[in-house]
């Protein structure tokens, strides 16, 4: 991997990573593409740059991180993800980030899913805050959140979509969501490096912190038009995107 592939995967990253288009898929499918080959650095390197987008949400949310309400909601949410992402981790990074075929078919059935859930959708009974979001549905959100171990469905997709369906405003669980991926992403990052940190090689340290400023500096705009876009707007376009993208590569790369 060069620095301009971790320049373009950190754009890529940055970008899709709080859309419901998942971006460990799009990393993946963009790493078929440019023939990057498929190492042990290189799913590292998909995993902890997203952390690098993930800081933006820090930057952004301080204040709100830092309130004892937000901060117990959080770990509720985080406790079923973190389980599953333990117990699964090995089967995760050696089978599933590697199947690009198997992002495909999952970007294509989650766009169906997104489509049909935005059609069937109807705001009732939505909370006003974050606050307002209570134990059991941060709990829940966190279960749904743990589906997005299988690349291509998207953590941001599963959250939103489990918040919307318990009856929680589309703002407030687009916002819960940025912020239930801190602890998230921070945790699969710390294991990760743990892992795999004393195999890297001091270019690749460079390399993947190209890739991990870049994803930083990109995702920071991306959360604020997000934001705007969801005030008039819902992801039926995400999801006839996922559609596209998952046919054009099941039918002329994979």
């Amino acid at each position: 991997m060069t620095i301009l592939h971790s320049i373009f995967f950190g754009i890529i990253e940055g970008i899709t990573e709080f859309l419901p288009i998942s971006s460990t898929g799009h990393l993946i499918l963009a790493s078929r593409v440019l023939h990057v080959p498929e190492t042990s650095f290189t799913t590292s390197f998909d995993i902890i740059i997203q952390l690098g987008a993930i800081l933006a949400v820090v930057v952004l949310y301080w204040k709100q991180l830092w309130k004892l309400e937000t901060i117990k909601k959080l770990i509720v949410g985080f406790v079923p993800t973190g389980i599953i992402g333990l117990l699964l981790y090995k089967i995760a990074k050696t089978y599933l980030l590697s199947s690009a075929g198997l992002v495909a078919w999952v970007l294509l059935i989650g766009g169906i899913v997104l489509i049909a859930f935005e059609y069937w959708y109807a705001r009732k009974n939505e909370a006003d805050a974050t606050e307002t979001i209570s134990y059991k549905q941060a709990f829940l959100i966190g279960i749904f959140q743990s589906l997005a171990i299988v690349p291509g469905l998207s953590r941001s997709a599963a959250t939103i979509i489990g918040g919307l369906s318990l009856g929680i405003k589309r703002e407030t669980i687009v916002e819960f969501s940025f912020l239930l991926a801190v602890p998230t992403m921070l945790a699969a990052t710390v294991l990760d490096i743990y892992k795999n940190a004393s195999s890297f090689s001091a270019d690749q340290v460079g390399v993947l912190s190209i890739g991990f400023l870049t994803a930083f500096a990109v995702a920071l705009c991306s959360i604020v038009l997000l934001l705007r876009y969801i005030r008039k707007h819902n992801f039926v376009p995400f999801g006839i995107y996922r559609i596209a993208i998952a046919v054009v590569f099941l039918l002329f790369i994979l």
